[in-house]
């Protein structure tokens, strides 16, 4: 039997979202990384889970999938050069080809009913149509960069591009621009999945777009639903009005209306997401879901019209059916984690699930959630997995708060064990019964420690109070909740009290500087991404959030933001911390971490700073996730 490692997680494959094909059969990207090169080679698999057969099909840097509405071929993209170009393949046989050749490439593809492919072109922001992207030769002596705009760079990039959806004909390779010219529609992303802001209607004479349409300098950044048909007319705002934020279009399947998620708070990431459903004809709009207390996600249409979603609920993301006409929806599964639901046209629904204990794979969705593909089960053959186990407890106000507990594997679950809590970032997010590549809580157990994952108050999937209860008060609710954890476990002979630790990443790290400049009750600490200094975040990538979450702004009220600022608390820090940051963190700058380690370092505080040049917010790279997970490791095992 093997403990995980670092290591050992690089080498499980991962499988990703499914996508269904007309005929009962299902696509399903499977990426593997190299351990030589570092490198991600991502397979697509047609997995017929009635038959329990695989076969292959193209294989490179894929992304994007998307099945034609007559089942006979697929789309994706695929990096050719230092760009993502569309591709086709047929599912009877051949050869991918690439059926463009678009100037910076594309970041998404879906099929048309007419079988031609709509995408999202990338374009230079100065020069924002296709003939002009490929005109425009930047002089590379110049390296300055201007903004007049608010918002002028995303997560690691430099908003100096827009995206554009375009049309394409996969046959002639002819390509068709629907907004030529624009610089005000997509000047970034909605999501990390911009292609899923965007639907056509059942019989391909709609397409349905989400946009931005904020005014220059785009301070008060308002995403909106337009409409425009496939031969480039002047795009149609649908949802005036609102001043909010709307995403994820979606077509009823008799196409007479639309279902889309609307964030009527746009200050505010985890204001709730509300579903409309719009009517085309009459512009009449209803409210789903009102009075539900969940979140909705990833919602796609069923066959019979109904819909379905999932949403997070108290540390699980489960998969939900609202039937047409409904009040509220039906819970299709219970346990562990459920993204990305399709259905076949047999009327099967699928869906990727995973836990704390098992990696994604594809299952099938029925009386129970029951997988149909193995694509992990060789890497994870010999693997011992540690017990997981959940946990109520009395928080700050004594509200509940749930944890789980994550074992080393064999270990005795009534021993005192070194204590390491990993505290989730957002704030407002969950440590779910969820598998993670980047902060895997079964790595840290297999090296000996009781994992402890906190659901403080902030953490959505209890409900909107519960997670809008620290705005203004970062540092209050949640380590009061971290604090009672600690006891709890303490109480309950479940930790040593003299080698526990806390760890976390963004507001997580937060959360840990927070904790370190409060208590020396910890022996050591690991700030990966921590926010630190709160004024200074005005150098974030988005600052229209700061004034809700630290309670006022700098320059009105300083003492207000600089109360739960751990920088401004500094005297307190005494205990040794490990400090890991990305030079290309454009959410939470790098200077939040140099600023931690040089105080602690003045001050003579025992601290590690761990920098990575070619990473942002997240360690993404094969090597250096596995050198960050040793530096993690030999920080605790140095101190606990």
């Amino acid at each position: 039997m093997q403990y995980l490692t670092a290591e050992k997680m690089w080498s499980i494959p991962r499988v990703g979202a499914p996508v269904a094909v007309g005929d009962h059969t299902l696509i399903v990207p499977v990426t593997e990384y190299d351990p030589d090169t570092d490198d991600p080679t991502t397979t697509l698999y047609r997995v017929d889970p009635g038959a329990g057969e695989l076969r292959r099909y193209a294989s490179g840097r894929l992304s994007s999938v998307a099945a034609s509405h007559d089942g006979s071929r697929i789309a994706f993209l695929k990096k050719v050069g230092s760009h993502d170009q569309v591709h086709v393949q047929r599912l009877d046989g051949g050869e991918p080809e690439m059926v463009t050749e678009l100037p910076l490439g594309a970041v998404g593809v879906r099929w048309m009913p007419d079988g031609r492919l709509i995408a999202l072109a990338t374009l230079w922001a100065d020069h924002p149509d296709l003939d002009a992207t490929r005109a425009h030769e930047k002089d590379e002596r110049v390296t300055a960069r201007a903004t007049e705009n608010v918002v002028y760079r995303y997560w690691d990039s430099w908003l100096d591009h827009v995206y554009h959806p375009v049309v394409i004909d996969p046959d002639s390779g002819d390509v068709v621009d629907l907004t030529p010219g624009s610089t005000r529609f997509w000047r970034w992303p909605n999501s990390f999945q911009p292609i899923d802001d965007i639907d056509v209607s059942p019989d391909g004479s709609l397409i349905a777009l989400c946009m931005d349409d904020s005014e220059p300098p785009h301070r008060d950044v308002s995403w909106s639903i337009f409409l425009v048909r496939p031969d480039g007319t002047e795009p149609r705002r649908i949802d005036a009005g609102r001043v909010g934020n709307s995403h994820r279009p979606r077509f009823t399947p008799d196409g007479k209306a639309l279902v889309y998620g609307y964030q009527e708070e746009p200050d505010y990431y985890a204001s709730p997401m509300l579903l409309f459903r719009h009517d085309l004809e009459t512009g009449e709009e209803r409210q789903l879901l009102a009075g539900w207390d969940r979140s909705p996600e990833g919602w796609t249409f069923a066959a019979d019209g109904s819909l379905l979603f999932v949403a997070e609920d108290r540390a699980r993301c489960r998969l939900w059916r609202l039937p047409e006409g409904a009040d509220g929806p039906d819970a299709l599964t219970s346990d562990g984690w459920v993204t990305d639901p399709v259905q076949t046209s047999d009327g099967t629904v699928y869906a990727l699930s995973h836990s704390l204990t098992s990696p994604p794979e594809v299952h099938r969705i029925g009386d129970s959630a029951s997988p149909v593909t193995s694509f992990t089960a060789e890497a994870c053959r010999d693997l011992q997995m540690g017990e997981v186990r959940e946990i109520h407890f009395e928080g700050a106000d004594g509200d509940p708060v749930q944890m789980f507990l994550v074992d080393p594997p064999g270990a005795d679950p009534s021993e005192a064990l070194p204590l390491v809590h990993m505290i989730h970032g957002g704030p407002h997010g969950s440590f779910g019964d969820a598998w993670h590549w980047r902060w895997n809580s079964q790595v840290v157990a297999a090296s000996g420690y009781r994992v402890a994952l906190v659901n403080f108050h902030g953490s959505t999937g209890w409900g909107d109070s519960f997670a809008r209860s620290i705005h203004g008060a970062w540092g209050d609710l949640p380590y009061r909740d971290i604090e009672a954890a600690t006891d709890h476990l303490v109480a309950a002979g479940l930790a040593d009290p003299e080698r526990m630790a806390v760890t976390g990443g963004s507001y997580g790290g937060y959360l840990v500087a927070w904790i370190t400049s409060q208590t020396d009750r910890y022996a050591c600490v690991v700030a990966h991404a921590a926010v630190t200094d709160l004024p200074a975040m005005y150098a974030s990538d988005i600052v229209r959030s700061l004034e809700r979450a630290f309670g006022s702004v700098p320059w009105d009220d300083i003492d207000t933001v600089n109360r739960f600022s751990p920088i401004a608390h500094a005297k307190g820090f005494s205990t040794p911390t490990l400090v890991i940051h990305g030079d290309r963190d454009a959410r939470v700058p790098v200077d939040q971490g140099l600023e931690l380690y040089g105080i602690l370092a003045a001050k003579g505080v025992p601290a590690r700073l761990v920098s990575y040049p070619d990473e942002n917010h997240w360690v993404l790279r094969r090597s250096n996730s596995i050198r960050w997970y040793a530096e993690v490791l030999g920080w605790l095992e140095r101190w606990l």
